[in-house]
Order: structure tokens, then C-alpha cells, then sequence
């Protein structure tokens, strides 16, 4: 019998790769067991060698991960493309976001923005270096710590909009989601899958991995709030 299957991830993709795991071990009796942390705490862990057999990220970290030896050249497997959404407090006088120009107003407005680590962050600063408006915001904008959601600091009042993968946003209680990202902003991160150098069973995690991006996971992919890569 085939042994579990251990990989680790970011946090965004937890809920979707939980549900796919559980399916995977109804369909194959074979158990898949992931640990969810912050992306850059998860790329470190793999880059020294930790025992996992997969490992799921944005694919911008999968391919450096690639390029360090960690993972098994021609491994890496897109699985979900995770749109950044906008979240406010419950029961806030919600700003509009509908557009490019009506964000940056609501951004503007706003007493403190919560953004996160990674790609989706790093996207988000480029934004507001791009409106010219960083250096005005600069003691306004707060990142949420690793492993810590944004809407986290939203429901607690810690800020007052927060940006982060919808995914992460659509089921945390305190909070409202406003939409995603408006036209000319929108802000879309691939995770991607890929089985480790350490992994002692590679042929079990490419079959793994063939699932997760199969059309037997698109429905799960989107229920949790992102679309098939």
C-alpha cells in the first residue's frame, strides 16, 4: 500500500487542497496529508530539504524552488488560478471599488490597508506605486504577519480595507467582501504544485498532482473561490 502522501503549502490554497485530498483518498485509499503555513515560511522549508513529497505555491516561488534544486525538474503542475479580493468590516459603510478610479479613492480614504505577504502583496505595492500615491500611504498600509489572514485584522478593526486572495476572504466571519480587484488592477496568482527532490516516491505524487489539475477537481477549485489553471 501506497504510503501518505506529505506535502506542505501557503495558506490560500488550505481549504481547496483539503477537500481535494479527502477525494483523492476516497477514489484511491491512498491519504494526503498537507500542511498549510505562510508561502515564504513553506519555500524555505522545502529549500532545506525538509522530507515532504509535494509542494503547492504561487508559481512565481515553484520556480524558484526549481531553479534551487528542490523540486523534480519537470514536476511543476498549475492547479488554480486565486484572484485578490477587497474586504471591509461587517456592517461598514462599504466604499465603492467598481472601478480602477473609485478604488484608488477608497484607498486613499482609508484610515490603515491590510495587505499580505507574497506575490499578491508585492502586486498590491506595485499598484500604488503605479497611482503614484506609495509614499502617501506608506504609514497607513500594514502587513498581516505569515500565516495570519488579512480579513483578520479587518473583522478586528486592526484596518479598515484589507487585500487578499478571495479564497482566503469568502468564509471568515467579521468581515465583508466587496469584490475582487476592478478592471486595470486585477490581481491574479497561479499555485502550483510540484513533487520534491526529497520525496521517495515520485510516481505517487505526479499521480497525485495528475487529479488536482484533472476536471474531476474544477468544481472543488471553484467553490472555493478560484478557477482551474
Amino acid at each position: 500500500m501506497t504510503p501518505a502522501i506529505t506535502g506542505i503549502s501557503s495558506m490560500a490554497t488550505r481549504q481547496v487542497l483539503a477537500e481535494l485530498a479527502a477525494a483523492y483518498r476516497a477514489r484511491t485509499g491512498v491519504a494526503v496529508e498537507i500542511e498549510s503555513v505562510g508561502g515564504v515560511d513553506a519555500a524555505k522549508r522545502v529549500a532545506a530539504g525538509e522530507p515532504f513529497d509535494v509542494v503547492v505555491l504561487a508559481s512565481d516561488a515553484i520556480a524558484k524552488l526549481e531553479a534551487a534544486g528542490a523540486i523534480v525538474p519537470g514536476s511543476v503542475t498549475p492547479l488554480v488560478r486565486s484572484a485578490v479580493a477587497i474586504a471591509a468590516r461587517a456592517g461598514a459603510t462599504a466604499p465603492d471599488v467598481g472601478s480602477e478610479e473609485a478604488l484608488r479613492r477608497a484607498v486613499l480614504a482609508a484610515r490603515s490597508i491590510g495587505y499580505s505577504t507574497g506575490p499578491s502583496g508585492t502586486a498590491l505595492l506595485q499598484l500604488f506605486e503605479r497611482w503614484g500615491v506609495a509614499d502617501a500611504l506608506r504609514a497607513r498600509v500594514v502587513q498581516a504577519p505569515p500565516g495570519v489572514p488579512v480579513g483578520t485584522l479587518v473583522a478586528r478593526g486592526d484596518v479598515e480595507l484589507g487585500f487578499q486572495q478571495y479564497s482566503e476572504l469568502m468564509n471568515l466571519d467579521g468581515i465583508q467582501v466587496l469584490g475582487t480587484m476592478p478592471p486595470g488592477t486585477e490581481i491574479v496568482t497561479v499555485f502550483t504544485g510540484a513533487v520534491c527532490t526529497a520525496s521517495k516516491q515520485p510516481d505517487a505524487v505526479r499521480a497525485l498532482l495528475d487529479f488536482m489539475r484533472s476536471p474531476a477537481a474544477a468544481d472543488a477549485k471553484r467553490r472555493h473561490g478560484m478557477q482551474p489553471a
